[in-house]
């Protein structure tokens, strides 16, 4: 969905041509497979992460025109909100000290936006929700200014036919009504991605199925929303609610949402999510391009297929199949999407490297984990973890019907996640380190939800109301964030 757009309104005849289109795509996706033009043999990793802008009172600061100006880098981009930025840091080799690398360049490239924004007056802040949004944050009049921002909110708003109902119970029970998607803007996360071979990727995705609950578990980081403590992790169910396109009656009927985890796991290959994709999903943006896709073929050259990846782009699995064209061979990628950004550079990587080690020692093990496991445990499992973080207790094979989430990471995760790294190569200082964090985090159960939720307690005690204390928190967070050291060192 980074894609530019020229126009954001569309007719019955773009609607009918741009499922032909997808359809052509799919077809064409299928003989690059069969015929071996993939590249193969390439684990490559990258990395986006979402922060966000507020002022120095630590409220959002709807200027991220103004901010990028400054930036003035193709690093950095829009985001669907006013008070929202991106960057992307360079795909790499997963191998050696990659982790290492990746922390570096994040480091950098979040003190320069630092430096940009406090030009400004503003600050630069990586977190999973702003604990002080307001109603009035999350208004259509806050929708960054790219055309396919408005568009979006426009056809997903008419494709349901009535405002949003957003109602989330955890500690609290938030329940609002959302007449554009900017509430999908207060979920900010960092999103993972790896290169993998297509006849492999059934048991990759299956495996960043299963290890999502314990990957949200630990990296938990947005309790609140609009003075609210909710989940551990209320992206989750705030992202889900905020692009909902079907009506009450529908969802009652079965039709699948557009933030979806799933309904079962991959046989067949990543044909399988394409094909759910054209048979589940009306268009949201029926751009059709030029391109001919078996033209392309016959020529010998190897089609962009835009209206597929277009239409994939507006489907929000957690787990996200890519295809991309990069120096004239085409790739396919997993993009996870459950952690949320932060706390800090160091902790964001060290949630890298705990998926990524997690991922290779489950795709990799025998018998496939999936094969113990229904669709409907990891499910559970998920939301489990969303809502209650270090808290749940999740289902896993071999252990037993459910375990403690921290009892299931120290005993068997992380050390799996250690041999996963290990056998890709990756350096042992960077293993020592990184994964060192992630336990001493399960140890203290501090992630960033964690210690949000203990410091707003410790704030409404000593009589701060609601906002002020919102405030306070975020200013508090802001301050041990720019010291740099890893969540689970926080004081209180």
């Amino acid at each position: 969905m980074g894609r530019d757009i020229d126009t954001t309104e569309f007719t019955r005849e773009d609607r009918a041509r741009y499922r032909e289109k997808v359809k052509a795509n799919l077809a064409a996706l299928h003989q690059l497979v069969e015929t071996n033009r993939f590249e193969t043999g390439k684990r490559t990793l990258g990395v986006e992460v979402e922060v966000y802008v507020t002022d120095r009172h630590g409220d959002a600061a709807p200027i991220n025109h103004a901010l990028l100006e400054r930036i003035a880098s193709p690093d950095f981009q829009t985001e669907l909100a006013q008070f929202n930025i991106e960057f992307d840091v360079r795909p790499r080799r997963l191998a050696g000290k990659c982790f290492a690398e990746i922390e570096d360049e994040l480091r950098r490239a979040l003190n320069y936006a630092q430096e940009q924004a406090r030009t400004l007056d503003a600050e630069v802040l990586i977190i999973g929700i702003l604990p002080t949004l307001t109603d009035f944050d999350v208004t259509e009049q806050n929708l960054s200014a790219n055309p396919r921002y408005k568009a979006l909110n426009d056809v997903i708003l008419n494709q349901r036919g009535e405002d949003i109902l957003i109602r989330i119970e955890g500690d609290e029970t938030l329940e609002t009504t959302a007449n554009s998607i900017v509430f999908e803007a207060a979920c900010t996360s960092m999103q993972l991605h790896l290169q993998v071979d297509p006849l492999d990727f059934a048991r990759y995705w299956n495996a960043a199925q299963i290890l999502s609950a314990p990957l949200l578990a630990v990296g938990a980081n947005s309790p609140f929303f609009l003075g609210k403590q909710l989940h551990h992790e209320t992206r989750i169910a705030l992202f889900e609610q905020a692009t909902d396109t079907r009506t009450e009656e529908l969802a009652s009927q079965g039709v699948r949402p557009r933030v979806w985890f799933g309904e079962k796991w991959l046989s067949e290959g990543l044909f399988e999510l394409f094909d759910e994709n054209v048979r589940y999903y009306p268009s949201l943006l029926p751009i059709c391009d030029d391109e001919n896709p078996q033209q392309v073929l016959r020529a010998g050259d190897v089609p962009r297929l835009p209206e597929l990846t277009l239409h994939n782009g507006t489907i929000y699995r957690w787990n996200r199949p890519v295809y991309e064209v990069s120096r004239g061979r085409p790739h396919m990628r997993i993009e996870n999407r459950v952690l949320p950004a932060g706390p800090t550079v160091i902790d964001a990587v060290a949630n890298a490297s705990m998926y990524y080690g997690m991922l290779n020692g489950i795709a990799s093990g025998t018998p496939p984990l999936w094969d113990m496991m229904s669709f409907e445990a990891a499910r559970d499992n998920f939301f489990g973890a969303a809502r209650l973080g270090f808290g749940a207790k999740l289902f896993w094979p071999r252990v037993s019907h459910e375990v403690p989430v921290t009892e299931l990471l120290l005993k068997y995760l992380i050390p799996m996640a250690r041999e996963g790294l290990q056998d890709w190569g990756v350096d042992a200082d960077d293993i020592d380190l990184y994964l060192g964090i992630i336990e001493e985090r399960t140890l203290n159960q501090q992630n960033g939800a964690g210690w949000q939720i203990r410091t707003w307690h410790k704030l409404l005690d000593e009589d701060y109301d609601r906002p002020d204390a919102a405030r306070a928190l975020v200013r508090r967070y802001l301050e041990l964030a720019d010291q740099g050291r890893p969540v689970h060192t926080w004081p209180v």
